[in-house]
Formats: C-alpha cells, structure tokens, sequence
C-alpha cells in the first residue's frame, strides 16, 4: 500500500458516515428545503455482510456540508427482518416515501415496501407492507430497488430484476393509482446475456424519459448505463445509450430532480472491489453531478456548487501526449488516451472525480 495515501484520512465534502458500512446511495430527493441521501448501512460493522441492511441518512443544503441523521429505516420489522435494501424517494402531499426491497425469512425473500415521514427524518412503515410480495413469472427471486416515479397522473415503478430462461436482465414495470396498491403490467426494459439489473431510477424529460441502472452481464463486471428515449406502450426504447462515468471505482448510481430542474446523479464510491481495503470502511457517496443531454450527447459535470473546488491540474493526474494516466495504490493505473481539449479534477483526500471535455467522460478513482 502506498504510504503516501491515508484512507483514514477525512473527507471534506464527499459524505461518509461516522461508523459502519456504507454502499448504495437510495431515496435521493429534495425535501423541506434540504437535499436527502439515504444509502445502504450496517451501523455497528466496518465491513459487509455482519448484519441486515439499515437506511443510513444524511442531509445537505449545498453539498459540501453534511449533516447525518438517525437511521432512517431498520430491520425490524417481519417483513424486512432480513434486509432495508435499496429504493428510491418520492414526495406526495407532503409526505415523503421511501420504497425499498425488503427481505424476510429464511430464504431472505425479497419485496417491497414502503415508509413514510411528515418530517423526513423519522419514518413510519406502512401496516399494509409488503405491497408487492414477490415476483411475477416474467422475473425472478431477484427482485428489488424499487424506482418509483409520477406521470400523467399515475404512479410508475420499475424493479430491478431477471429472467433466468432467457438469460436476460429486466426492470419490470408496475402501476398504481394511489402509490399502495400495484399491479404488474410489462416487461419496462431488458438487456441480453444479463444475470440481473440493479438499482435504477428513472426521469421524464420533456416527452421521454432518462433512465439508469446498474448491469450484472453474465461472466462480466457490473456497469452502469445511462438511456434515454420514449416510454410508450408501457414500454421503454433506448434511443440513446452511455456509459459516462467510466469508473474504475464506483457503482449504483441514482437520479433525482432537484427543485431548480437540475437531473443529479450521485453513486456509491468506491464499489465491492474494496470491502477490506483498510481498517475502517472507506466508502462514501460520489460528489453530486447533473446530468445532461443536449445535441444527442449526454454529460456529467459537477453541480455549480462545487465549481470553486475544480481544478484543470492535481499532482494524482500525469498528462501525457495522448491523454493522462491516474495511478492507483498497488493497482493498474487508469490510462486515457483520446483528445484533451478540457480536464477538470474535483479531488478530495483519496478520491479523484475527473471530468473529460465538458462530462463527455467522467472518470471516478480511489487513488
């Protein structure tokens, strides 16, 4: 391990909690004037794995200064006693629900839940839970993180799943009128070659919709997509496909929609490569960046609020003639070869959040 990198070190404005595991972020949303972000926690553990999953939560009014709340959610209940997995947020009526995969008995079943808080910070489970018990013949037992969006005067949701006879990926969708009672109606999207989808969010722009998941490809590493295109049919057609955030260390991004129309982005760094990777879990959300699509081309740049911490030069970044290289402690360095015509380097301790002509290209590294 390279000396010269303390991953003890304390973070300046990527959120991380005091103690224990952190990896998803879940529920991201803007409610009573203030920016949530619930994540996947194991309070009492600095590793995976010792005990069901909890909602960790913290709240921020500019990003840069974190506030961590209680708990949100715990397994405590007999339909989540063995897992809060991870969800999204939706505001109605001036409540906020969380909807999340809960896990219980032996088998560790997954459903979906919901809860529900007048404040956002201390949450009540639904009596009616789990509102969806289970999947229907076109997924499978992997059936969670639950994205739950509103248009045209219905409640979508789309859950993260699979197909094991056909070998595909799938976000099944759901629809109901009131946010508690769902029916199936449709295979939402699909991917080939796929073992199951994970975490995705979704978000009307203008007549369409911009979509994001995590891939698990059958004999491949997890990654993570952006699409964007019509939801017609109860169906929806990606017309247009991107990486964009080219990692190599971060996984299970989500998108909200701030009230100033900004599409944010924010992931979980640095993913499951590095569970034991120091004595304390190193883990923290990803700085926020918003998400844009203009001229058939999507970008992610760092939200305004952390432009005074850019920076076109940083001592991890070594410019080359045909790109730069970032190295990685004990690990292969990230190599960029391509046109450079803009760099812009949000660091922060031992992450690098590295922004390529404008977002074209994003670049998370734990150095």
């Amino acid at each position: 391990m390279n000396k010269s990198i303390d991953y003890n070190e304390k973070l300046h404005f990527h959120f991380h909690p005091k103690q224990g595991w952190i990896n998803d972020p879940n529920g991201l949303v803007f409610f009573k004037n203030y920016y949530h972000v619930f994540y996947q926690h194991e309070p009492d553990s600095e590793r995976p794995w010792f005990e069901p999953r909890h909602w960790g939560h913290a709240r921020t009014k500019d990003f840069l200064e974190w506030e961590e709340l209680p708990v949100a959610l715990y397994p405590d209940a007999k339909f989540d006693h063995e897992g809060c997995w991870s969800g999204t947020a939706i505001v109605k009526d001036d409540v906020l629900y969380l909807f999340y995969a809960s896990l219980y008995g032996e088998d560790k079943k997954q459903t979906i839940s919901i809860a529900y808080s007048k404040d956002g910070i201390y949450f009540e489970k639904y009596a009616g839970n789990p509102v969806i018990d289970g999947f229907p013949p076109q997924g499978s037992k992997d059936f969670r993180d639950p994205a739950v969006w509103q248009q045209d005067g219905k409640f979508y949701c789309v859950i993260a799943s699979a197909h094991v006879q056909s070998g595909t990926g799938r976000l099944l969708l759901y629809v109901s009128e009131n946010l508690f009672d769902w029916e199936y109606h449709s295979i939402f999207y699909e991917w080939e070659n796929c073992v199951y989808t994970e975490c995705p969010s979704v978000i009307p722009m203008g007549d369409k919709l911009l979509v994001s998941a995590s891939i698990c490809p059958t004999g491949g590493k997890p990654y993570f997509r952006l699409l964007y295109g019509p939801f017609e049919n109860e169906h929806f057609s990606a017309e247009h496909t991107a990486c964009l955030d080219n990692g190599p260390d971060q996984y299970a991004g989500q998108m909200f929609r701030d009230p100033d129309g900004r599409v944010i982005l924010i992931s979980w760094f640095p993913g499951w490569d590095y569970w034991n990777y120091a004595s304390k879990d190193i883990g923290c959300m990803s700085a926020a960046r918003e998400v844009k699509f203009e001229n058939g081309f999507f970008t992610l740049f760092p939200v305004k609020e952390y432009q005074h911490l850019l920076k076109e030069e940083d001592p991890c970044v070594k410019c080359t003639e045909s790109g730069f290289i970032v190295e990685r402690t004990g690990r292969e360095a990230l190599v960029y070869e391509g046109a450079v015509e803009d760099l812009k380097i949000l660091r922060d301790a031992y992450v690098a959040e590295i922004f390529v002509n404008g977002g074209r290209e994003t670049y998370t590294v734990l150095l």
